[in-house]
């Protein structure tokens, strides 16, 4: 049956991390599935090149709340976001309010609407409740919890899950609905960049440049190999000051020239950045899915990441390394990768491509999202498999 779902985004600005990009692919590939998509979500009034949104293409009708003051970006606009959320919820009579992330007002704001509108409500947490996460500024999480989070969790019909470790995480917060585990899918360009001349091997970290990225222990795994031949380039927007820290971290450990700080590059730029590396590496402490994981081996590229991702794969197919995000682990695993040969790397990129284009494009992952809100509707037959309800196996 035809369907209409309303998305809730708090920011797709370019250099607010993977949500930004997965959320409006999601809307565009719901909408490719014959699903009537809105996206509701705040734009900064003047945005810096660095803030522009990433916004959906398509049939996607995208509604925008204008942030025009410092204080209205740093709060995410909850009356603006009430008022905008409202007046869509009102015009389209949506079968779904569908809310991305947590912790923020506009959080709030959708689940208050979803229950005065008699709207059912579907939350994707996006990796907000690992365990990670939540030891991270814990006291403010805490108190936001016991004040709003906690009733917003609980007023949700069904969540949803972008891999199997979130199902787990909801379920030890205390939360008993449906969760769909859908994760997030790739976009593949329709050729990837021809491989550059370049000096020597790349080792290559393309995501924020944030504490959770667990980029500290890169940096001195980096020092104690000292790789002869190598380069490693870390790619992407700082937050909070943390490049700074790096950059110092970096001086420190006598890596200057050895270690390349290029800032953040736009998604066209990005696959040429792929196509030079000879590995990527992801070191974090959690990731709800890592998207950019998923985009390394699309472009052939062997991967070492933490078991901080849902990325266990890597080693069921042979295309990376998935290890604890500890130190020593970390070195083990990047002196073990850094020592492989070239046709050892690209067997093993191959086979990264082969699980990317198998399992994790956007057109598998609208299908199943679909399928989940027509289940949440009453339009499907029987419980999909991948919805997981209190108590069932996972």
């Amino acid at each position: 049956m035809p369907c209409t779902v309303v998305h809730v985004l708090a920011s797709t600005r370019a250099d607010h991390g993977g949500t930004s990009r997965s959320v409006p692919a999601l809307c565009e590939a719901l909408d490719a599935e014959g699903v009537e998509v809105h996206l509701v979500t705040a734009v900064p009034a003047d945005p810096a090149p660095d803030e522009e949104p990433v916004l959906p293409d398509g049939g996607v009708q995208v509604h925008r709340i204008e942030e025009r003051t410092r204080l209205q970006r740093t709060l995410r606009s909850p009356m603006g976001f009430y008022r905008g959320l409202w007046s869509v919820v009102e015009a389209v009579q949506p079968d779904v309010i569908h809310d991305n992330g947590a912790w923020l007002p506009s959080n709030v704001v959708s689940a208050w609407v979803a229950r005065q509108a008699s709207v059912p409500l579907v939350v994707a947490s996006h990796g907000m409740v690992t365990e990670w996460a939540l030891s991270h500024q814990a006291w403010k999480k805490r108190i936001a919890w016991h004040l709003y989070q906690r009733q917003v969790f609980k007023a949700v019909n069904l969540f949803q899950a972008t891999a199997p470790a979130e199902v787990d995480d909801l379920r030890a917060l205390g939360m008993t609905q449906p969760i769909a585990v859908v994760p997030n899918g790739v976009e593949l360009p329709d050729a990837l960049p021809e491989r550059p001349e370049t000096n020597g091997k790349r080792a290559l970290f393309l995501s924020r440049l944030h504490p959770k990225k667990g980029l500290p222990m890169l940096l001195d795994a980096w020092a104690d190999l000292r790789p002869e031949g190598w380069t490693l380039e870390l790619v992407g927007p700082s937050e909070n000051g943390h490049r700074e820290e790096l950059e110092a971290q970096a001086s420190e450990l006598d890596l200057d020239g050895n270690v390349v700080f290029s800032g953040p590059v736009d998604d066209a730029d990005k696959w040429h950045k792929y196509a030079a590396a000879d590995l990527f590496v992801l070191p974090t402490h959690s990731e709800n899915f890592g998207i950019v994981v998923a985009e390394a081996l699309a472009a052939e590229v062997p991967v070492l990441t933490t078991t901080g991702t849902p990325w266990q794969e890597l080693e069921a197919h042979e295309c990376g390394w998935w290890v604890e995000p500890a130190p020593e682990a970390i070195r083990d695993a990047l002196a073990t990768a850094l020592r492989q040969s070239d046709a050892t790397r690209s067997a093993m990129g191959r086979r990264g491509r082969e699980l990317v284009t198998s399992t994790y494009t956007w057109r598998a992952v609208g299908q199943r999202m679909r399928r989940a809100y027509e289940w949440l509707l009453g339009a499907g037959a029987s419980r999909p498999s991948f919805i997981r309800e209190s108590g069932s196996l996972h």
